[in-house]
C-alpha cells in the first residue's frame, strides 16, 4: 500500500488555497485518494507528482483558462497541462461511483426523505431533476445538433442532487439541442426508476414542467385551478430550487463549467462529471459555498404517506399528493 502523502512544498497549495474553494487539507485528502491512480506506470505525465497534477487540474477546473494560460501560471508547458488534465479527468471519473451514487439502502433513503420534508414540506422527495448546459467550441462532427436553444454550441447535462445539494446522479451525454425529457427518457436513472419503482413508499423526484409526469417523477400542474394544486405548484417549485442552487455552486466553484470549454464534447463530459465528484467530496468535507442551513438539525422519521401505489399515471400520484398534503 503507498505511504500517506504529505506536503513538503506548499507553493502551488498557496496559489490554490482561497481561489478554488478547496481548503490545503482536502487537497491533500483528493492526492491521497488518487495517489494510486496518478502513479501508475501508464501515466504520461512522469515525472510530476500527485500533488502537481492535481495542482494544475484544480486551477483548469476553477479558472476556466486557456491550458497554455495555466501552464504559464503554474510552470509547465501547454502538452503537460492537457496530458495531465486528461489523466486527472479520467482518473475522477473512475471513482465517481464511490461519490455520486443513487440513494438505494433504507437509511439513505429516510435521510433524504426526511431532509426534504423538513426543509419544504415536501413528503417522499428522494431528489430534484434538472438540465444545465455548458458552452462549448463549435465541434467539427454534427455541429448543428449542438446548437441549443439560445444558439449558442453545448453540451446539455442532467443530474439529480438530494436536499443538501450533492449529486446523486449525473448524465452528461448529449448535445445541446436535445430536450430533457428526451435525456432522461434514455437515461439509466429512468430505466431503474420504471423497473423498480412501486409507488410513493418509494419516494419521488421532482422536475419542472419540461418533464412528463410520472408516479415516479412529479411536475407541477400546468393551470392549477384549485387551492391544494396552487399550494403543490408553489412547494414543488421552492423544493425543486435546490437543484438551481446546486448548479450555481457547481459553476461558481469550477468556472470552467461556465466559460466555453475549447474542448470536444466528449471530453467537457467527462469534465464535468469530474468536477461533480469535487462537488461531492467539497460538500462532505464542509467546504466554502456550502448552504449550512439546518446544518446539525435532527432529522425526525419519514413521514407517513397513505397508501397509494398510482402505477399506471403520474398525475394520479400529484393529484393524490397534492389533496392529501396541500388541501389545506
Amino acid at each position: 500500500m503507498a505511504s500517506r502523502l504529505t506536503f513538503t512544498s506548499l507553493t502551488q497549495l498557496d496559489v490554490l488555497e482561497g481561489h478554488e474553494g478547496i481548503t490545503r487539507d482536502s487537497i491533500a485528502y483528493l492526492c491521497n485518494f488518487l495517489q494510486d491512480r496518478l502513479r501508475r506506470p501508464t501515466n504520461k505525465a512522469t515525472g510530476l507528482t500527485v500533488e502537481q497534477q492535481v495542482c494544475i487540474v484544480l486551477r483548469f477546473y476553477a479558472s476556466g483558462s486557456f491550458l497554455q494560460v495555466i501552464g504559464d501560471t503554474l510552470g509547465y508547458d501547454k502538452g503537460t497541462v492537457s496530458r495531465v488534465v486528461n489523466d486527472v479527468t479520467d482518473a475522477l471519473i473512475d471513482i465517481k461511483d464511490d461519490f455520486v451514487s443513487w440513494p438505494t439502502d433504507v437509511d439513505s433513503i429516510n435521510r433524504i426523505k426526511c431532509g426534504f420534508y423538513r426543509q419544504s414540506n415536501f413528503p417522499n422527495v428522494l431528489g430534484c431533476i434538472d438540465c444545465t448546459h455548458v458552452r462549448i467550441q463549435a465541434p467539427s462532427d454534427d455541429e448543428p445538433s449542438y446548437v441549443n436553444r439560445k444558439g449558442y454550441h453545448s453540451i446539455n447535462v442532467q443530474a439529480v442532487c438530494d436536499f443538501e445539494g450533492r449529486f446523486t446522479n449525473i448524465f452528461a451525454n448529449w448535445p445541446g439541442s436535445t430536450h430533457d425529457s428526451h435525456i432522461f427518457n434514455t437515461s439509466t436513472l429512468s430505466n431503474y426508476l420504471q423497473t423498480n419503482h412501486r409507488g410513493l413508499i418509494d419516494g419521488v423526484i421532482l422536475g419542472d414542467s419540461g418533464y412528463a409526469c410520472r408516479p415516479y417523477l412529479l411536475t407541477p400542474y400546468a393551470n392549477p385551478t384549485e387551492r391544494h394544486q396552487q399550494r403543490f405548484n408553489g412547494c414543488h417549485a421552492s423544493t425543486r430550487s435546490v437543484i438551481e442552487r446546486t448548479f450555481g455552486i457547481l459553476k461558481r466553484r469550477f468556472h470552467v463549467l461556465h466559460s466555453e470549454v475549447r474542448m470536444k464534447p466528449e471530453k467537457v463530459c467527462r469534465i464535468f462529471g469530474a468536477c461533480a465528484v469535487l462537488h461531492n467530496i467539497a460538500l462532505s468535507r464542509n467546504e466554502p459555498l456550502v448552504n449550512d442551513d439546518g446544518a446539525g438539525v435532527r432529522l425526525d422519521q419519514p413521514v407517513q404517506v397513505p397508501a397509494f401505489l398510482g402505477v399506471q399515471d403520474g398525475r394520479n400520484t400529484r393529484e393524490h399528493v397534492a389533496r392529501v398534503f396541500f388541501n389545506h
